[in-house]
C-alpha cells in the first residue's frame, strides 16, 4: 500500500474576496449584507420566484416550470421548507396524491431581501 503523503491546501477564501472589484473600480467588500446562499442557487431561486408570481403551485407545475426532475425538485423544496421560505401540503384529489407548495411570508421577506442587495451589486458595478 503506498503512502500518501500530506498535501497541504491552500487556505478557502472569504466568501467576500470573490466580490472584489476588477483594477480601477469600487471594491465590493462593502458594510452590504451576504447573499442568501439558500435563495441563491439557481433552482431554488426558480423555485421561489415561481412561487411569488402564483398563490401556490403543485409539485408537477414546478417540475415542469423548472425543467427538472423528482428528485432535484424534491431536495430543492424541501431545503426551502426547512429554512421556513416554503410552505407544503399533501392532499388527495380523488385517489390521485398532489403536493402543494405556498410561499410563506418569510420566504417573501427572503426573496425581497436578496433581489434588493442583487439590485445593490448591479447599481454598484454600474457607477
Amino acid at each position: 500500500m503506498a503512502r500518501r503523503s500530506a498535501l497541504k491546501r491552500a487556505p478557502k477564501k472569504p466568501e467576500s474576496t470573490a466580490l472584489r472589484g476588477v483594477a480601477g473600480t469600487r471594491d465590493m467588500r462593502s458594510p452590504a449584507p451576504s447573499l442568501d446562499r439558500i435563495i441563491h442557487e439557481r433552482l431554488r431561486l426558480g423555485i421561489i420566484s415561481a412561487l411569488a408570481a402564483n398563490e401556490s403551485l403543485t409539485f408537477n407545475d414546478l417540475k415542469a416550470l423548472m425543467n427538472t426532475t423528482d428528485g432535484n425538485l424534491s431536495v430543492h423544496a424541501r431545503k426551502l421548507e426547512e429554512a421556513g421560505y416554503i410552505s407544503c401540503s399533501k392532499f388527495f384529489e380523488g385517489r390521485t396524491p398532489k403536493t402543494e407548495y405556498k410561499l410563506t411570508n418569510a420566504g417573501r421577506r427572503a426573496l425581497e431581501g436578496y433581489l434588493s442587495h442583487m439590485e445593490k451589486l448591479i447599481e454598484q458595478m454600474r457607477t
